[in-house]
């Protein structure tokens, strides 16, 4: 089994810069450095959902603060209020 892992690592390859690399053959380094890319690739992608979602729920509490400016804008009954009677 442990061939085939390492059969698996041999064949997967990289494109940098337009060309294709073996990533068995990079270096340590460059093992790292790919990575940290592949890695800041994610949160990248990760930050942008989070955005989305953080200015769709902006906008949802925004409508719901306007529409409470509306809703004190049109005229407010007065209360009945009942009198007691002595008695």
């Amino acid at each position: 089994m442990v061939m085939a892992k390492e059969k698996e690592t041999e064949k997967q390859t990289v494109v940098i810069s337009g060309e294709e690399h073996n990533v068995a053959d990079l270096s340590q380094d460059q093992v790292v450095l790919l990575n940290h890319v592949a890695d800041l690739e994610n949160k990248i992608r990760q930050i942008g959902f989070n955005l989305d979602q953080a200015q769709g729920g902006r906008n949802h509490f925004m409508s719901l603060l306007t529409a409470s400016f509306e809703d004190k804008a049109e005229p407010v009954a007065e209360p009945v209020v009942a009198e007691e009677t002595g008695g």
